[in-house]
């Protein structure tokens, strides 16, 4: 077993210690500091039990030394490990604690269920083939997305995580005893040139890494593409007998929402809230487009030198701008967000998630980048758009979008903030923030650009209805990805990565209409609750620091509103037994 897994406590019992002669405020907070505690020991472990995921929000730091372990032995370990982290969560009496301090353990509950979310409800490592492409391949993607050169030790870990992959395509065939056939057609077509890819990967690092170690990588390669193929030709033989039905289900879906996401609607609440959103964003756009008929197009960047250049620019302009409109403030530490030249080393495998290093909680010193390819009107959709304007993408994965946000709240003081990341508000925020830059007036004399902005909010609307809709098994994944094509418009490559994405990471897609539109009620609930005192500066500056937690929570812990709580209880009371 990985000896980075193996218990050091019992945390259900251990952790929840205290002294009987305690007074009710000390026993309170002696209480509290197990929780902080638990939640120690609980992040330590994630940033090793975590999979690989393509998104760029949930990136963890892995300990030094770190490969993944899907073995069939630590899949039952996981699982124990889980129960004894909810039975500990769960025992907590929260008598006397603040709102802020039940709020940590309510952040705290959700994320260990994600866990089980992970493992027993999407059951990925038994069900999905793709899962160990991104367990495999997308272990050293985490480390080639790094900015800064390969040094010794990065060049290690890359020997590690190739030589590695062996392993865990083994381990593959025998967990995969529940394989989706959509899902290995899916990963075979991925797979389809990756001797190729591997091939370019290997010629492009061997002029980065250091001499003495370029004979072990580039046979730690060769035998991982070796293996990549064999599990490619394996799926391929094995695909005619594999289910064909992927889709979780509505009561699966519900649960994921009230118990993970923290989210306090149904699933066809959710449904309702898109559609609206979607037609909104229609109107506007077509409304934009109409007022903009004699505008010329935004020319497309004539080198990628001048888009790197036009992009640190644009970046310190928003920044100006958040400071000026008294928007939210500006930290004078924070480093910037740029945009640089994607590695050649990087890109045969920039398909495997998002490309851009958002730094970490122990590198607030270093720029965050978003790697860029050579402007060209062949571009995929959101590339294509940043060829033309990069201050949409800056808004959104930059300032003061994902890097900011992340920024700001790896740096508080709270740990468990710090390190709980799921993705649901902090999409919300991104969304946010572009329609907020919109209507402040940052693109006033740039209509095009505007008509970006529509679009991508047309996107994130459609978004919702695919995502639930594959969910409960309304959509097909080739349904889905026509769907998108057609609608949004978008082109059809970007369309079917999408879908292929959210048919096997359900919720994930929702979470930026959603948590858009939780944002504008709790903004608005916020400025009626506040009145003349209201600063949009001073609710900005306490969402992007507390940016990592759910809204529900949010509006519990600065308004005193437990509605969404409430709300959330209910919904789970209605899903009490957890989906296996």
């Amino acid at each position: 077993m990985n000896p980075w897994i193996q218990c050091r406590t019992c945390l259900a019992t251990a952790l929840l210690f205290t002294l009987p002669c305690a007074t009710p405020l000390q026993a309170a907070q002696d209480s509290y500091q197990d929780l902080q505690q638990l939640a120690t020991s609980f992040f330590e472990w994630r940033r090793v039990q975590q999979p690989v995921g393509g998104d760029d929000i949930p990136r963890v730091e892995r300990p030094r030394g770190w490969v993944p372990d899907w073995s069939p032995e630590a899949l039952e370990d996981y699982g124990e490990r889980y129960r004894q982290f909810i039975t500990a969560v769960d025992a907590f009496d929260t008598t006397g604690w603040t709102v802020p301090q039940q709020v940590d353990r309510r952040l705290l509950r959700a994320a260990i269920q994600r866990v089980h979310w992970e493992l027993a409800v999407l059951r990925e490592p038994r069900r999905n083939p793709l899962f160990y492409v991104q367990q495999t391949l997308g272990s050293v993607f985490e480390l080639l997305i790094l900015t800064g050169p390969i040094d010794e030790a990065r060049a290690t870990a890359l020997i590690e995580r190739f030589a590695h992959i062996p392993k865990t395509l083994k381990h593959a065939r025998k967990n995969l005893d529940e394989p989706v056939g959509p899902f290995a057609t899916a990963t075979v077509a991925t797979l389809a040139d990756i001797d190729k890819r591997l091939g370019q990967v290997g010629s492009e690092l061997d002029s980065v890494v250091p001499d003495s170690f370029k004979k072990d990588l580039q046979h730690a390669i060769k035998q991982a593409n070796k293996s990549l193929v064999r599990y490619r030709e394996w799926l391929e033989d094995e695909r005619d007998g594999m289910r064909e039905a992927f889709a979780l289900g509505p009561d699966a879906y519900a649960w994921f929402l009230s118990n993970v996401a923290l989210i306090p609607y149904t699933p066809r609440e959710l449904l309702l809230q898109g559609r609206q959103a979607w037609n909104r964003a229609v109107a506007w756009d077509v409304i934009e487009q109409n007022r903009n008929a004699e505008a010329p197009e935004l020319p497309i960047f004539p080198s990628m030198e001048r888009q790197i250049q036009m992009a640190e620019l644009r970046e310190g302009e928003i920044r100006t701008f958040l400071e000026k409109h008294d928007l939210m403030t500006v930290p004078e530490w924070l480093p910037h967000y740029l945009s640089c030249p994607l590695p050649e080393y990087l890109a045969p495998l920039a398909f495997l998630g998002v490309t851009d290093d958002l730094t970490s909680e122990t590198r607030l010193d270093e720029n965050a980048c978003s790697y860029i390819r050579e402007p060209s009107p062949d571009l995929p959709y959101i590339y294509l758009s940043a060829a033309r304007d990069p201050r949409p993408l800056i808004i959104h994965e930059g300032v003061p979008g994902h890097y900011f946000q992340l920024a700001l709240s790896w740096a508080q003081e709270n740990p468990i903030r710090r390190r709980y990341i799921d993705s649901g508000v902090n999409e919300g925020i991104a969304f946010y923030v572009e329609e907020l830059m919109l209507q402040a007036g940052l693109f006033d004399f740039s209509p095009r650009s505007r008509e970006i902005i529509y679009s991508y909010a047309r996107l994130r609307a459609l978004r919702v209805e695919v995502d639930i809709r594959l969910a409960t098994g309304d959509f097909t994944i080739e349904q889905a990805a026509d769907y998108l094509a057609r609608t949004v418009p978008m082109d059809h490559e970007t369309a079917l990565e999408e879908a292929v994405f959210f048919a096997f990471n359900p919720g994930q897609a929702i979470t930026y209409q959603i948590g858009k539109l939780q944002i504008l009620r709790f903004l608005a609930d916020a400025k009626l609750d506040r009145g003349d005192g209201f600063s949009l500066r001073d609710f900005h500056d306490y969402l992007m620091r507390n940016g990592n937690v759910p809204i529900a929570l949010l509006r519990w812990e600065y308004l005193g509103r437990k509605d969404g709580v409430h709300r959330l209880e209910a919904l789970g009371g209605k899903a009490a037994t957890v989906p296996q």
